[in-house]
């Protein structure tokens, strides 16, 4: 019986203090989306599942309790500093036990906008231009065409951003860097602003068996084609959004798409499961917006869509992303 743990951090398990902003906890997960995951690996053969939660539940569970499990199914987000979606994984190394997903330094490097975009960039792949503004007075020299897009340098799941986040001039843009510094007290990246559309796209696998999914394209208030429209975190589970899969494209763009989701999943090194977003200018040239190694798996977030669209469930997708993670720790059931 091969014992398998599941690691999260759960948004019930804190509260929001005075200062702190209303999408501190976003990246978090709820019980539901663990009872899938948990319940889809109970499904397969000789699977064991215990539900252990976030890195300091995991080391009394280790150290306190003197349990043990075979391998881990990893959806820890962390909390505070940049390497925060590093530290369980970390743990793990450090124990020897092994897990499914991308390891400490892809997880760290890919939260980090910046560092994530300079290696998209040495790779010859598409991103907008860019910069990363310490302190307020820096906006000033900023010398990027407008409009422009502030947006928070560790953070996720459009946390920072909302319909202020589009900034066209620079009064404008000092005062979004001033609101995004003090709030959430990290630098901020100022990134030219791409009209047009957006995407997702989830990658599966591993070395030379990768699998790129359907792009998912997303609908803002009924509209495919955005603008300046942007997805932001009041939208993240609010109906004016949709996914659409399959996406309202050509061929040849959806082949374009997922050739740099493709691209940027390999030299970034993800491993197991991601997802990578994607803007698509006017002229349908795409541009790197950001890879997520450790996506959500809620019931309202792609995966479910993709699986659909797949003619799978979507507990026969959590287990496809499982068994390749075996696969790559020469684990069998």
């Amino acid at each position: 019986m091969l014992r398998v743990g599941i690691t999260y951090d759960l948004k019930s398990e804190h509260q929001l203090q005075n200062n702190d902003p209303e999408d501190k906890y976003a990246e978090f997960d709820e019980e539901e989306t663990i009872d899938i995951i948990a319940n889809s690996l109970k499904a397969l053969p000789n699977v064991e599942v215990i539900k252990i939660g976030n890195a300091m539940k995991f080391l009394d569970f280790v150290f306190k309790k003197g349990e043990h499990v075979d391998v881990v199914f990893n959806i820890a987000e962390g909390l505070d500093y940049r390497s925060r979606e590093g530290h369980l994984p970390s743990i793990l190394e450090v124990l020897r036990i092994p897990y499914i997903g991308s390891d400490p330094l892809t997880l760290n490097v890919t939260l980090d906008k910046h560092l994530a975009k300079l290696i998209i960039k040495q790779n010859g792949i598409n991103t907008a231009e860019w910069c990363v503004v310490k302190k307020v007075k820096d906006a000033e020299n900023i010398t990027l065409t407008f409009p422009l897009i502030v947006k928070l340098r560790y953070e996720g799941t459009s946390k920072g951003l909302d319909e202020n986040a589009v900034v066209r001039n620079k009064n404008s843009l000092k005062e979004r860097v001033r609101w995004a510094i003090n709030t959430y007290k990290q630098d901020v990246i100022v990134e030219r602003f791409i009209r047009g559309r957006e995407f997702t796209v989830g990658v599966i696998g591993n070395d030379e068996e990768i699998e790129v999914m359907p792009p998912v394209q997303i609908a803002i208030d009924g509209d495919v084609e955005l603008g300046e429209k942007i997805y932001t975190f009041r939208l993240v589970e609010s109906p004016g959004v949709e996914y659409i899969c399959p996406a309202k494209i050509n061929s040849s763009l959806e082949e374009k798409i997922k050739a740099m989701a493709l691209q940027c999943y390999k030299v970034l090194e993800c491993r197991d499961f991601g997802r990578i977003d994607i803007r698509v200018d006017e002229n349908d040239t795409p541009y790197f917006l950001e890879c997520n190694p450790l996506p959500s798996l809620a019931l309202k977030d792609i995966w479910p869509i993709v699986a659909k669209q797949l003619g799978m469930s979507y507990s026969q997708m959590i287990q496809k992303i499982f068994l390749i993670g075996l696969k790559r720790l020469g684990i069998s059931l």
